[in-house]
C-alpha cells in the first residue's frame, strides 16, 4: 500500500491561559487544540504542520521544559504528557511521546516550567512540585512533593524564577492572593501578598538590576509588580521613614542551612492600570525591561517604566477595539486568552502572538533594529475551527473548499500560489453553530445550522478576484458578483453593501426578525479593503471583510437541521426528528427556492442526502438503519440498508452507491428498475461516520472516514465480482485524534489525488493521496 502525505492542517487554539508556549531552542511554538497538541514555526510562512495525540479531553496548558527537549502538556482528562523532541536534518522537530502521569484528580489548571523543574495545579486543590531529571534510564519527571495552599483554593496559574540560587514558586488562584514559596523547602514557609480584587489569572518573573519583579494580573483588571531583592541589614533600615501599609515588606528565607540560604524581603511596587476586562497573560521582555499583557478587553498592551517618575505607561496598543458593555461580567467571551513575544535570533524581528475567542493567532511583527517602540505591523497567523467540523465540500471545479463547524463559522481554504494552503476567506458567521452545506454552482451554496431555516450566500466579487490572483478559478459564470457584504449588528443575515435597496413587505421583516437570533459579540462587518490588501489575509480581514450576502431564506422544516444537498435544479434538506412526519425530506427549487416537493418515508433522522451525477435520484440514509432511493422524487425503495444507524452515502457513478455506518462497514449498491442490489460488503474495525468516491478511469478510490482513522480501498463495480481492496495507508501520527466528521475528494492531478477531512477534534486537514 502507499501512503498519504499530510499537506495542510487548520485547527484554533483553545481558550485556555496556558495554551500555548514557544521554544527559542527549536523555533517551535506548540499549543492546545481541543485533545491535541499543535506545533507551528511562526518564522515560516506555513500553518501548523504535526498535532500530538495522547490527552482525551481539551488541552488546558503546553510548555517548553527550559535547556531541555522535553514538551509539558496538560489536559481536563487530568493527564500530564511528557514528550521528547526529536532532531531531523530538513524537518521541522517532531515529538515522541516518553511520559504519562496521572497524579491530579480532574481537570489539569495551571501549569509553569523552569530549569530543573515543572509544577502542575489542578481543580483537586493540589499543587505538585516535579523535579526534572535528565539521566538515561530515569523517566523525565519524578514528584518531588504535593501540597494544597489552603482549603477551597484551587490554582490558575504558576511561575517558577531562580532567585539567587534557589528556585521561587508563585501561586494565583481562586482568592485575590498571590503565595509565595521555596521549591526546596518545608512548604509551610511561605509568603501571602495581598492587593488584588478578584482572583489570579496570570502571573510572571524577570530580573532586573534591582532584584527580581513579579507580576500578577487578575480579574479585578488590574496588574500588580512586587519586588523581590535581598534583605536590607538592620543597621541600614531608616526606622524613622514612614512607610504606608500597603508598602509593607513581607520577608523570606531562601535554602537551607545545610546548603546555603539568603533572606529576601518581597514589597509591592506599582499598581498598572488600562485593562477594561480580566487580565488574562503577562509576559516579560527582560532585555528593554518591558511587560506586555493581554486582557479580556481584545487589547494587548506594551508597558514600560518612565525613568524620571518611575511610572509604568502603556508605550503600545495592539489588539481591537472593545465592544462596548461586551466584558467577561456581561457574558462575553471575546478577548484574548494568552499571549506570547518572541524574538528570533537571526535578524532580531520581535513576534506578539496572542490567541482569541475564534481560536486564531494574531500575529504583530517589529524589526527589531528599528528604535520605533510602536511600529508594529500585522501578520499572518494561525487560523482554523475552535469546535467540532461538521461538513465538508469542494468546489464544483474541486479547486477550493468549503467547511462548517460547530464554532458557527463556514470557512473557504484554497492553496494559494504564493503561501500554500490558506484560509481565504469566512462567507458565514452565524449565531448558530453550522451543521451542513452544499455548492450550488461555483458562486453560491446553501447551509445549514441548528436552527430551522436553510441560507443561500453569493460569493462576492472581491473573493472571486482574491481567489483569481492566488491562480484559483472560481466559475463565476456571466452573472455580477455583489462586491462586499455586511453583518448588521442585531442580524444574522448578510447584506451586500452595494446592493439596490428592495422593497420588502412588514410581514417578511417580521417574520426574518423572528427567525434571527442575534449573537451576543457580533459587530459591524464590512469592507473598504482593496483587493491588493485582502491578497494578505489576516484574522481580522478574515472576520470582518471576507463575508458573502445572504440572498435568500428557505423555511419548512420544524426542528434543527441535520443534512443538505444540491443538483442544478433543486435543494433537499433534512431535520431532526422520532417520527415519520418530521423526518421528511424537503425539496425547494433553484429557480425561485419555493417548496416543490416533501418526501415522507423515513421513521427517524435522515442523516444524510445525495443526488445521483445525473440527477435522477436522490439517495437518503437515516438513524433508522434504513437507506431510500427516489426517482424523479418518487419513492422507488425503502428498505433496511445496516444493522445501526446509517451516518453517510455517496455515488460512484449514476447506477452505484456507497453507505457507511456505525455497524463497522461499508457497502455498494446498484440500482434495478425497481429496488438496489447488494454488491459487495467491507468490514472496518471502527464505525464508519463518512464515505466520498472518486472516480479515475474505470476504477473508483472510495474514502472512509470513521471514528479512529482515515481508509482509502479501490473498487471496480463492472466486474462481475465486485471486491473492495485497501490501497492507501495513513499513519497515525498524520491522522485526526477525533470521530471523522467529513471526507470529500479535491481535483486530482495525475496519480495525486487530493483528500479534505473534517474531524471533530476540530481540525480540517488536507492530504495528497498518491495512488
Amino acid at each position: 500500500m502507499t501512503s498519504a502525505l499530510q499537506e495542510a492542517v487548520f485547527v484554533g487554539a483553545n481558550k485556555q491561559a496556558h495554551t500555548s508556549d514557544y521554544s527559542l531552542k527549536s523555533g517551535v511554538t506548540a499549543f492546545g487544540a481541543s485533545t491535541t497538541v499543535a506545533l507551528w514555526r511562526p518564522f515560516s510562512a506555513n500553518g501548523v504542520y504535526a498535532t500530538l495525540k495522547a490527552h482525551t479531553k481539551e488541552v488546558t496548558g503546553v510548555k517548553f521544559v527550559p535547556g531541555t527537549n522535553l514538551l509539558v502538556s496538560t489536559g481536563e482528562d487530568g493527564l500530564i504528557a511528557v514528550w521528547r523532541g526529536v532532531e531531523e536534518s530538513n524537518t521541522p522537530p517532531t515529538y515522541e511521546l516518553v511520559q504519562s502521569l496521572n497524579h491530579h484528580v480532574g481537570s489539569i489548571t495551571a501549569v509553569a516550567t523552569s530549569h530543573g523543574f515543572v509544577v502542575t495545579g489542578g481543580v483537586d486543590g493540589n499543587v505538585v512540585i516535579w523535579k526534572v531529571s535528565e539521566k538515561d534510564g530515569e523517566t523525565p519527571l519524578q514528584l518531588l512533593k504535593s501540597f494544597t495552599v489552603q482549603r477551597g483554593f484551587f490554582p490558575t496559574c504558576l511561575a517558577l524564577q531562580d532567585v539567587y540560587g534557589e528556585t521561587m514558586l508563585a501561586v494565583g488562584g481562586t482568592s485575590s492572593v498571590v503565595y509565595l514559596y521555596d521549591v526546596n523547602t518545608d512548604t509551610q514557609n511561605r509568603v501571602a501578598l495581598s492587593g488584588h480584587e478578584d482572583w489570579i489569572k496570570c502571573l510572571a518573573w524577570t530580573k532586573d538590576n534591582q532584584g527580581y519583579l513579579l507580576a500578577s494580573g487578575g480579574q479585578d483588571r488590574y496588574i500588580r509588580l512586587w519586588r523581590v531583592c535581598r534583605e536590607t541589614p538592620k543597621d541600614q533600615v531608616d526606622e524613622t521613614k514612614l512607610v504606608l501599609l500597603a508598602n509593607k515588606k513581607e520577608y523570606m528565607k531562601l535554602g537551607n542551612e545545610e546548603t546555603s540560604s539568603c533572606s529576601v524581603e518581597i514589597y509591592f511596587d506599582a499598581l498598572i492600570m488600562g485593562h477594561d476586562d480580566w487580565v488574562t497573560g503577562l509576559v516579560w521582555r527582560p532585555e528593554e525591561g518591558q511587560l506586555l499583557s493581554s486582557s479580556a478587553d481584545t487589547g494587548l498592551m506594551i508597558w514600560e517604566m518612565d525613568t524620571v517618575s518611575g511610572i509604568w505607561c502603556c508605550i503600545s496598543r495592539l489588539g481591537e477595539m472593545s465592544i462596548k458593555g461586551a466584558s467577561t461580567a456581561t457574558g462575553s467571551s471575546g478577548g484574548f486568552w494568552s499571549c506570547l513575544w518572541i524574538e528570533q535570533e537571526l535578524g532580531g524581528q520581535q513576534y506578539i502572538l496572542a490567541n482569541g475567542k475564534t481560536g486564531s493567532f494574531r500575529v504583530y511583527k517589529r524589526d527589531g533594529s528599528g528604535s520605533d517602540k510602536m511600529n508594529w505591523s500585522v501578520s499572518l497567523g494561525i487560523t482554523g475551527p475552535s469546535k467540532e467540523v461538521t461538513d465538508l465540500v469542494w468546489s464544483p471545479n474541486g479547486n477550493y473548499f468549503y467547511a462548517t463547524s460547530l464554532d458557527q463559522t463556514t470557512r473557504l481554504f484554497a492553496k494559494s500560489k504564493s503561501r500554500g494552503w490558506r484560509e481565504l476567506a469566512r462567507p458565514q458567521i452565524h449565531g448558530y453553530d453550522m451543521i451542513c452545506m452544499d455548492n450550488l454552482d461555483g458562486t453560491k451554496f446553501v447551509s445549514g445550522g441548528d436552527e430551522k431555516v436553510l441560507r443561500v450566500f453569493e460569493m462576492t466579487g472581491a473573493t472571486a478576484d482574491v481567489l483569481e490572483r492566488e491562480g484559483i478559478e472560481v466559475g463565476r459564470g456571466e452573472s455580477k458578483l455583489p462586491e462586499t457584504a455586511a453583518l448588521p449588528v442585531l442580524g444574522l443575515s448578510n447584506k451586500a453593501d452595494n446592493e439596490e435597496s428592495e422593497v420588502k413587505s412588514t410581514e417578511n421583516e417580521k417574520e426574518d426578525e423572528q427567525e434571527d437570533k442575534p449573537s451576543k459579540d457580533e459587530t459591524v462587518a464590512s469592507s473598504t479593503e482593496s483587493v491588493e490588501e485582502l491578497i494578505d489575509i489576516n484574522e481580522d480581514l478574515l472576520q470582518r471583510h471576507t463575508l458573502y450576502p445572504e440572498i435568500e431564506k428557505l423555511y419548512g422544516h420544524g426542528y434543527e437541521l441535520t443534512s443538505c444537498a444540491t443538483s442544478p435544479t433543486h435543494i433537499a434538506s433534512s431535520c431532526r426528528s422520532n417520527s415519520t412526519r418530521h423526518a421528511a425530506i424537503r425539496v425547494f427549487t433553484t429557480t425561485d427556492y419555493q417548496m416543490s416537493h416533501v418526501l415522507e418515508a423515513h421513521s427517524l433522522t435522515v442523516t444524510s442526502l445525495a443526488f445521483s451525477p445525473d440527477n435522477k435520484y436522490l439517495l437518503a440514509v437515516s438513524r433508522d438503519r434504513q437507506l431510500s432511493l427516489w426517482k424523479d422524487f418518487k419513492l422507488v425503495v425503502l428498505q433496511q440498508a445496516h444493522s445501526r444507524i446509517v451516518w453517510d452515502c455517496a455515488w460512484l457513478d449514476n447506477t452505484h452507491f456507497i453507505t457507511g455506518s456505525r455497524d463497522k462497514s461499508i457497502k455498494i449498491w446498484k440500482v434495478l428498475a425497481e429496488g438496489v442490489e447488494l454488491l459487495a460488503t467491507e468490514k472496518l474495525s471502527s464505525p464508519v461516520s463518512s464515505v466520498a468516491t472518486y472516480q479515475k478511469g474505470s476504477e473508483y478510490y472510495l474514502a472512509i472516514g470513521s471514528e479512529d482513522g482515515i481508509s482509502v480501498f479501490r473498487t471496480n463495480v463492472q466486474t462481475d465480482t465486485v471486491k473492495v481492496e485497501p490501497v492507501v495507508e495513513f499513519e497515525s501520527t498524520i491522522t485526526p485524534a477525533g470521530r471523522v466528521a467529513k471526507v470529500a475528494w479535491g481535483a486530482g492531478h495525475g496519480d495525486e489525488l487530493v483528500l479534505a477531512v473534517g474531524s471533530a477534534d476540530t481540525s480540517v486537514r488536507v492530504y495528497t493521496v498518491c495512488v
